[in-house]
Formats: C-alpha cells, structure tokens, sequence
C-alpha cells in the first residue's frame, strides 16, 4: 500500500525549487539529500532530493534534473509517496499508523460486526470513518474509552459505541 508523505506545491523562485506540503511525521528523514522519491503519478518520477530547507516553515526541496521555474511548475500537485512496508511498527503498543486501521473489521464488545474501517481523519481530533453497507458511515473518535481493543492480527477493532452511534434504525 502507498502512503503519502508530501505533495508538491508551488516553484520557490526561478531556480527549480519547489515547495512541499510535508504529511510526515519525519520529514528530515524523508526528504534527506540524496532520498528517491516515488511520485503519483509514477511518469513525474522518480524523484532524487538535491537539496532540502526550511523557509518561513514550509519545506523546499531542490530536486535532481529539475532546473527551472517551468520544470518545478510541472510537478505541481505530484504526490511524494512511499511504500507501507517501509515505516517499522510502532514500540507503543497504543500506537497505529493509519494503514495499519483502514480495512479492520468493526465490531462491538459482543463480537457483533459494525462495519469496517474505511479512513482514518485527523481534524483536532483522530476520527474512524467506519463505512456501514447501506448505511451512512459512523464517525468513531479514536479514544481508548471508545475503541478498547485493536487487534491487527485478528483484522478487528471493537468500538464501544455509546448509544445512537450505531443504533439499527439510523
């Protein structure tokens, strides 16, 4: 499965930077001098950091074969992306990684099957978006009072859902 870890914005300047919207917790890591990168779509790649900074917070990366103002205007809206099997699992046993949640069947603590997770949302709050066949979809807050136990092994989260937030007739 592909993640995303940036997207490319707008050129800085007539040199060919660019810069990147970061959606990564790592981005030294990342977007380090000399790091290939795959890009959706693929034909706009691979991609090789030249250069990388920080400017007035946003990030800006110099990158191999891309010289110009109309060359770095090319790659607007390219999607850095990486493969899941990269990130290594969690020490926090507490702790996921959105991947690691979407397609986990719901089920409350009776064993009962809710639905599944279709995406996981970050608004202030980390929100499940837990799709429902025929349904609306449910939004569960990821909090451990609400969602006890992950399990990834066994494909299943339960959610104890207060009352209304799955009821039958909704």
């Amino acid at each position: 499965m592909q993640l995303v870890v940036g997207r490319i914005g707008r050129p800085h300047g007539v040199r060919g930077e660019v810069t990147v919207e970061v959606r990564t917790d790592e981005p030294g890591e990342r977007f380090a001098p000399g790091v290939r990168l795959t890009t959706d779509p693929a034909s706009r790649g691979p991609l090789t950091v030249r250069h990388a900074r920080w400017h007035k917070g946003i990030l800006l990366l110099s990158l191999d074969g891309v010289d110009g103002r109309d060359a770095a205007e090319a790659l607007r809206d390219t999607m850095l992306v990486i493969d899941s099997a990269e990130i290594p699992p969690s020490d926090d046993p507490d702790e996921f990684h959105d991947h690691q949640l979407i397609g986990l069947a719901v089920v409350n603590p009776e064993g009962e099957r809710l639905g599944e997770v279709s995406d996981v949302l970050h608004h202030g709050q980390d929100l499940l978006v837990v799709k429902r066949p025929g349904r609306d979809d449910a939004y569960v807050p990821f909090v451990k009072a609400l969602v006890p136990d992950v399990d990834l092994a066994a494909g299943r989260l339960v959610v104890s859902a207060p009352p209304g937030l799955f009821d039958l007739d909704a």
